[in-house]
């Protein structure tokens, strides 16, 4: 027999839970997750997109004269533009056609001056 003032423990299967501790809202369960990908898509996805549309833009807006850098690391200026491919003069008399996708950075101040043939 139990003693006054404690409590008895009956078999686990049989004890109820203590009222108040029902199972957790599954929603709050989804808010870290949900916070990840927020983050992923700050830091990762949104830049690799806005330096996507900037490089797809400088490619669209290349003319004769321009000065880019290639992605071997050729430098050069542009002597003509077809729809894929660019001529690029890399030094006097040497001209070597890159494709558009090539080029990766133009320099700023390359005015547009249409170069001698």
């Amino acid at each position: 027999m139990p003693e006054p003032g404690s409590e008895s423990v009956g078999p686990l299967g049989m004890m109820a839970p203590p009222q108040g501790t029902g199972q957790p809202n599954p929603w709050l369960q989804l808010v870290p997750l949900l916070f990840f990908f927020v983050v992923i898509y700050f830091l990762l996805i949104r830049p690799a997109r806005t330096r996507q549309k900037q490089t797809q833009a400088m490619l669209e807006a290349l003319r004769p004269g321009d000065k880019v850098t290639t992605s071997g690391g050729l430098l050069g200026t542009v002597v003509a533009v077809d729809r894929e491919v660019v001529q690029l003069r890399i030094a006097d008399k040497v001209k070597v056609d890159v494709t558009r996708n090539a080029i990766v950075h133009r320099q700023e101040g390359s005015g547009g001056a249409v170069p001698e043939a």
